[in-house]
């Protein structure tokens, strides 16, 4: 078994902080310590600033596997106020850390992400995906309803009626399939996921922190705001790119026709 203390691994290196799922001999799911572990270090990402973007992964065979059933089931007897009390003080806090933090984040969905696991694949900004690997919301199949932002990250990626379908006919979405439908950005093969996914990561942290925030922000802002209104937040997000320092070096750069370093703020 694994040890409590490394249930969930977090490593900082060169501005990537690596967020490790690590309890292979349950397939990552998540029982109680872990979700707390998962939310802690997400936050804690989203906190620091050294960390210029996160990579998120699994170890093992699996990348999550949602809710760990087993726990769950004993929690059932305790009363399902307390039960599902999971959603608001655990899973709600993390998609949203991954969903709104001020710096890119990359999931290697190195196996299966099921339920609670694949949504939180989907609040990443990007998905690299093991060509062995594949996503199932799983929720309708134990007669729950979704969570983890998965009613508003899937539509947004698949359309209405694909999420609908998804969402009430549970069934494994194989990696092929998952980048035909938009749910990876890249498919590779299963012992290349994880250097893939962390040359991108590092890619992105090398990038200008500042303009890159902006552009995830204006992205979910424009997907439920009117014109009008994301062309405002536009000039907003704008002044606040123009005014970083990454942009002060990339004009430089460009005039003397050199590469710029960005710094990240």
């Amino acid at each position: 078994m694994t040890d409590k203390a490394e249930i969930v691994r977090y490593d900082l290196a060169d501005g990537v902080a690596t967020v490790t799922l690590n309890r292979p001999e349950a397939m990552n799911s998540l029982d109680e310590p872990t979700k707390i572990a998962l939310r802690d270090a997400v936050l804690r990402a989203a906190e620091d600033p050294a960390v210029r973007a996160v990579l998120l992964t699994g170890s093992g065979r699996a990348f999550c596997a949602g809710q760990d059933l087993k726990a769950h089931i004993r929690q059932l007897d305790t009363g399902h106020d307390a039960t599902f009390a999971t959603v608001r003080e655990h899973y709600n806090p993390l998609v949203t850390a991954l969903a709104t933090m001020a710096k890119p984040v990359v999931a290697a969905v190195n196996g299966v992400a099921a339920g609670a696991g694949a949504a939180i694949a989907w609040a990443c900004d990007f998905r690299i995906m093991a060509d062995t690997a594949g996503f199932n919301t799983a929720f309708a199949g134990v007669a729950l309803t979704a969570d983890s932002g998965a009613s508003w990250t899937l539509p947004r990626l698949v359309g209405q009626a694909r999420a609908i379908e998804l969402l009430m006919l549970p069934r494994t979405v194989k990696a092929a399939e998952a980048l035909e439908l938009g749910l990876a950005h890249r498919v590779v093969p299963a012992d290349e996921v994880l250097d893939t996914a962390r040359d991108l990561a590092h890619r992105l942290a090398e990038g200008p922190t500042v303009a890159l925030a902006a552009l995830k922000e204006s992205v979910a802002y424009g997907a439920s705001h009117s014109l009008v209104d994301t062309l405002a937040k536009e000039d907003e997000l704008q002044l606040r790119a123009g005014s970083s320092e990454d942009h002060r070096i990339a004009v430089a750069a460009f005039v003397a026709k050199e590469k710029p370093t960005f710094l990240g703020r």
